[in-house]
């Protein structure tokens, strides 16, 4: 479960935030506050793992309570340092690169739609157990490794093949990472609420190009069953 905290100024775009967040599987709010100050303290007491912050605070700017984290996470070694995604109607360049700077995943300007939200969190997640699985292999990291993480391509690469979505494939391949036995498309797409037809594609797209390797099940008649499992 990823937990997240929002901090708004504004209790309804919190609210509204808040709602957003609570309506994706995996994902909880723990907690909401609406100064910088209130973030800090949160942001220690609840441990989250993402926080939707806000530029415009009344306290301070949201830019100096990411940079007040990272001086906390540094104090604190063993402290595992919360991703941070802005959520802001700045849209000063000299803003958003010290978001940049200062450690931002992402930068999404007020108003914007619920799924451009939802797709910016699922990214995150995405990420974060990427770099997990990464731990857990005990493995030095390969080149592709790190550009899956940092969402870049190697030289020549096309990318996705067209008709194939960027969010959809973090998400399918965060449910084959999330389960290490192998499934089917059908286990797949009832996971991630998608259709079995377009799940499939992103599968078999993925055996393609040595992300998921298929094994196949024989049952008592009829064809085999094809079982794909991520590979780390």
């Amino acid at each position: 479960m990823t937990k997240v905290l929002v901090v708004d100024d504004d209790f309804m775009v919190a609210k509204l935030h808040c709602r957003y967040v609570s309506a994706m599987d995996g994902f909880t709010v723990v907690g909401v506050a609406h100064s910088g100050a209130d973030a800090l303290r949160a942001a220690g007491e609840s441990r989250p793992d993402l926080i939707l912050l806000d530029v415009y605070l009344p306290d301070m700017n949201g830019v100096d309570v990411l940079r007040a984290l990272r001086e906390a996470e540094e104090r604190d070694a063993g402290r595992t340092g919360a991703d941070v995604l802005f959520i802001t109607a700045a849209r000063d360049a000299g803003v958003i690169r010290a978001a940049l700077r200062a450690g931002a995943l992402h930068y999404l300007i007020k108003p914007f739609h619920r799924s451009a939200l939802q797709e910016q969190v699922q990214h995150v997640a995405s990420l974060r157990h990427r770099l997990d699985a990464l731990d857990e292999s005990r493995q030095e990291a390969r080149q592709e490794d790190v550009d899956r993480i940092f969402g870049t391509r190697p030289p020549g690469s096309r990318g996705l093949p067209k008709g194939l979505a960027a969010p959809t494939a973090d998400l399918v391949e965060r449910i084959l990472r999330e389960h290490p036995e192998g499934l089917s498309a059908s286990e797949c797409a009832e996971a991630g609420a998608l259709s079995r037809v377009s799940t499939r594609r992103y599968l078999e797209y993925f055996a393609v190009t040595g992300r998921a390797e298929v094994t196949l099940r024989y049952g008592g008649t009829g064809r085999p069953e094809r079982r794909y499992r991520a590979v780390v």
